[in-house]
């Protein structure tokens, strides 16, 4: 029976440095003179050789607000129809329940496009004016929670 190998050539010995000049003996791989051929050299990262670095040209003013963005999931009615039956509650743990919601931090956001036919007690932080229209002319509520922009 035979045994598998592998192809020739796939498996190299290791290349041993700075062992005699028969392998990479004197320089071992580093060249001949220069920062980068001493014990020790290098330089950091962001070094652009004496000019000046980038990280210091570019000026680093104001302040960002994007650690603190809020991402919002956005839901369309019509979505909720597919998943809900008449007369359910819609918040974000069924959503989360009905794969509608995913991630820790997401918050929801309900759209007005699609139809919506089945009465839903809807119990979200956002939601638009034309869904808001929606849910309540088939017959559902809707009750914005606390802490929230209503738009």
């Amino acid at each position: 029976m035979e045994q598998i190998k592998a192809p020739v050539g796939a498996n190299r010995k290791k290349s041993i440095v700075g062992r005699g000049t028969a392998s990479k003996g004197r320089t071992a791989g580093r060249g001949h003179d220069g920062q980068n051929s001493r014990s020790g050299g290098g330089t950091r990262p962001g070094f652009e050789g004496g000019q000046m670095p980038l990280y210091r040209r570019i000026a680093h003013r104001g302040f960002s607000n994007y650690p603190f963005k809020e991402i919002y999931t956005v839901i369309n009615v019509s979505r909720l129809e597919e998943k809900y039956k008449d007369g359910d509650v819609v918040n974000e743990k069924s959503l989360r329940e009905k794969d509608l919601l995913k991630g820790k931090n997401s918050h929801v956001k309900i759209l007005g496009n699609g139809e919506l036919n089945i009465k839903l007690d809807v119990q979200i932080k956002k939601i638009t004016a034309g869904a808001r229209e929606k849910i309540e002319k088939s017959g559902g509520k809707v009750m914005v929670k606390e802490g929230s922009d209503d738009q």
